[in-house]
């Protein structure tokens, strides 16, 4: 099952490590991504910390990092081709992995549902 942020992040969570993205919404308004900054393994941060950064041909954006913990992994196929975020935003187009410092913050995060109507 997947959660949702209010800042259009999805996270996959399995065994405490968060699968983490921005959403098809986000990357529709962010339109075609031209470069993915990524966190390194190891780094730690703390919930709504600048963990990325994206630029597509309309503007630059963040991506927070959705609840604390440490980052175990990168996706360097969304940095070697960008596009794939766009392409497949919740599967081949992630962009960490997030060793949960605290798993049962993610209750609190946003269904499928809730983010639907977020979103209208």
């Amino acid at each position: 099952m997947l959660k949702f942020t209010e800042d259009h992040e999805w996270l996959k969570i399995e065994d405490g490590v968060a699968t983490v993205g921005i959403t098809a919404h986000a990357a529709e308004q962010l339109g075609d991504l031209v470069f993915v900054e990524l966190p390194d393994a190891g780094s730690t941060f703390d919930k709504g910390g600048e963990a990325s950064t994206v630029e597509s041909v309309k503007a630059a954006s963040d991506v927070y990092c959705p609840l604390d913990g440490e980052i175990v992994e990168s996706n360097q196929a969304i940095v070697d081709d960008p596009s794939l975020v766009n392409s497949d935003p919740t599967g081949a187009g992630w962009f960490f992995k997030l060793k949960l410092s605290n798993p049962s913050d993610a209750d609190a995060l946003m269904d499928e549902t809730a983010y639907q109507a977020m979103i209208g």
